[in-house]
């Protein structure tokens, strides 16, 4: 229905007919489409024919719009700040980021772009990102279990391949608490050193000081080290006892 200032109600928005006319160009049906008179507002007693009216009136636009454009053009439909709905080949700049639907030549929705609020743009990234955690962790697991079928033929082989690995490892904590001792026990000499200049009342030489700190640098180094292997070593552990677990649930054995 018309509200008789141009204007024609569609069923879910208002839509600007004299909005259409600038995007037709100034052929023929331009000029007439341009000399047509407003549809005239309804009468009291007659909405119940509103919404077949205004389906009329919403389709000959778009027919008339789609006419008119090259035939690779497109039409857009948007809504404009005061809620009124436009139809066109190009959108306004002032609306290019908002809300927008892409029709075809028979008027069919074939592409809807909607502009999200900053709260929902972040909602909605928030909510990839933990879709593609989950997805990362199944593609994981099963990249992990076709790994184990393909690696081992028994439980006893995984004993095996973990009684290897954990024997490197402990080489490594033998060597690194050998290198702990010995650095122990050379902060242990150069602490005797400086307590008997101290004891004499005497200043501790600055040689005698920087070899003080490199020993106790040393000494927290090594020791980190040694803590760092061991961590590993728990890991490893645990690494294969989950290996053996998911193993026998895989396979049953």
């Amino acid at each position: 229905m018309a509200n008789g200032h141009g204007k024609v109600v569609t069923p879910d928005k208002a839509m600007d007919y004299a909005g259409i006319l600038p995007f037709l160009g100034n052929n023929s049906q331009t000029r007439r489409a341009r000399s047509l008179s407003p549809v005239p507002p309804l009468l009291k007693g007659e909405e119940h024919r509103s919404s077949r009216h205004e389906f009329h009136v919403k389709w000959w636009l778009i027919a008339l719009l789609a006419f008119s454009l090259p035939a690779d053009a497109k039409i857009f439909k948007w809504v404009d700040d005061k809620g009124v709905t436009h139809l066109g080949d190009t959108i306004p700049a002032e609306y290019a980021g908002k809300n927008r639907s892409e029709l075809n030549k028979s008027g069919r929705v074939v592409n809807t772009r909607e502009v999200l609020t900053p709260e929902e743009r972040s909602a909605k990234q928030a909510e990839d990102a933990k879709s593609k955690e989950a997805q990362d962790i199944v593609r994981d697991q099963k990249m992990h279990d076709s790994s184990l079928l393909n690696t081992y033929s028994n439980v006893h082989e995984i004993d095996l391949a973990r009684a290897r690995n954990l024997q490197q490892i402990d080489a490594r904590v033998q060597v690194a608490g050998k290198q702990l001792v010995e650095a122990n026990y050379n902060l242990a000499g150069l602490i005797k050193k400086t307590d008997v200049y101290s004891k004499a009342g005497k200043p501790v030489p600055e040689y005698l000081k920087d070899e003080l700190n490199a020993a106790q640098l040393s000494v927290a180094k090594l020791s980190k080290d040694r803590a760092e292997i061991n961590a590993e070593k728990a890991a490893l552990e645990a690494r294969y006892d989950a290996d053996k677990a998911r193993y026998r649930e895989l396979t049953g054995k």
